[in-house]
C-alpha cells in the first residue's frame, strides 16, 4: 500500500485514523504537529494533514510540501470551511475531507488519491493492473522491475479487458466478447477456468484474489 504520515492534534482521533490506516494495510506515522512534521527526514507518499493544528496550520505545511516534493496532500478539517477548502485546492491538495469521517471512506479517498498520482507518472498507452502494468502497443504485461509475465494469448486478453475496465463489473458474457476465447470453447464457465489460471500467476494469494475479485451473482472486478 502506501506510506503515510497523519499529522492531527487530537490525540484520539490521531489514535483512531492511524490504526485504522494501519489495519488496512499503510505503513503510518502519526504525528502531532507541524514542527515534528518538518523534522522528519523519511519522506512519505502521502500526507494526511489537519487544518487546523497549533503551531503551523495544515493549509502552511501543505504549501512547504509542495514546494519541496511532490507527495499526495489530502487535507482534514471539523470546519468545512469554504475559504479554507479552496484554500488548500490553490495550493495543490489532492483532496479535503470534512471531519468526521467515515473510516471506509477515507480509505477509498486516499486509494482513489494514489490511482490518480500513479496514472499521473504512467507512460502513455500504459495501464495500470494493480502493481502491473499493460502496455497496449506492445499488448503485453510487466512487473515493477519492467519485466514481461509470461501468459498465454487469452490470458493476456483477459488483462487487457480487465486493465481497460477498471471498477466496473465484467460478466461472463462481457468478458467472452472482451476476451473471445482462441480454442473454441466459448460456454461461459470457460472463462472461470481461465480465471482461475491468471490468478495463480497474477495473484499474491490466488485463494484470496485482490486484483480480479469475484462479484456474486455478476461476474469479475478489478477494482482499478
Amino acid at each position: 500500500m502506501a506510506r503515510i504520515v497523519l499529522v492531527e492534534d487530537d490525540a484520539e482521533v490521531r489514535g483512531m485514523l492511524g490504526e485504522y490506516l494501519a489495519s488496512v494495510g499503510h505503513a503510518v506515522t502519526a504525528l502531532a504537529d507541524g514542527k515534528t512534521l518538518r523534522a522528519l527526514r523519511e519522506p512519505a507518499e502521502v500526507y494526511l494533514l489537519d487544518v487546523n493544528l497549533p503551531g503551523e496550520d495544515g493549509l502552511g505545511l501543505a504549501r512547504w510540501l509542495r514546494e519541496s516534493c511532490d507527495p499526495a496532500i489530502v487535507m482534514l478539517t471539523a470546519a468545512g470551511d469554504v475559504v479554507d477548502r479552496i484554500v488548500g485546492l490553490e495550493i495543490g491538495a489532492d483532496d479535503y475531507i470534512v471531519k468526521p469521517v467515515a473510516m471506509p471512506e477515507l480509505g477509498a479517498r486516499i486509494e482513489a488519491v494514489l490511482r490518480r498520482r500513479g496514472a499521473e507518472r504512467l507512460p502513455e498507452g500504459t495501464l495500470a493492473f494493480g502493481r502491473y502494468r499493460f502496455d497496449l502497443a506492445a499488448f503485453g504485461l510487466t512487473d515493477e522491475t519492467g519485466a514481461r509475465i509470461a501468459l498465454q494469448p487469452m490470458e493476456t486478453d483477459l488483462v487487457a479487458a480487465f486493465a481497460t475496465n477498471p471498477g466496473r463489473v465484467l460478466s461472463r458474457d462481457d468478458l467472452l466478447r472482451l476476451a473471445p476465447p482462441r480454442d473454441g470453447e466459448t460456454y461461459d464457465r470457460a472463462i472461470d477456468h481461465r480465471i482461475t489460471r491468471l490468478r495463480r500467476k497474477l495473484e499474491d494469494d490466488p485463494a484470496h484474489p485482490q486484483l480480479i475479485r469475484t462479484v456474486r451473482g455478476g461476474g469479475y472486478l478489478f477494482p482499478g
